[in-house]
């Protein structure tokens, strides 16, 4: 998720502080990139990203997972579906999250 959470008032903070007086971004931090949550490994958040990401089809997003990953396609769906379940990757990046959860559900209800 690139797009930070606007809090009241529309400050960019999530607590409608404005962003003054809180931590100051690490170096090298992207504005509105989401930092690290508690309990996600960095392949978690890799994870994550990679499922973020639009995908003109499944080869090269396969290409990508094994490239990137250095995992098989499988495991990378494994992976991502405990990650559904886990409080730290909603935390983490609620929107590609909510979006996999009724993708999943979906699926489960046609069966």
């Amino acid at each position: 998720m690139r797009d930070g959470m606007a809090g009241a008032g529309g400050s960019g903070a999530p607590d409608g502080s404005g962003g003054s007086g809180g931590a100051a971004a690490a170096p090298g931090d992207e504005p509105g990139a989401v930092g690290r949550a508690p309990g996600l490994s960095a392949r978690d958040e890799a994870v994550l990203a990679v499922e973020r990401r639009s995908w003109p089809g499944p080869g090269p997003k396969e290409r990508a997972i094994r490239e990137q990953l250095g995992i098989s396609p499988t495991r990378y769906y494994q992976l991502l579906n405990a990650l559904l379940d886990d409080p730290g990757a909603l935390a983490h990046d609620p929107v590609t999250v909510n979006r996999l959860r009724r993708i999943r559900e979906a699926r489960r209800a046609r069966r």
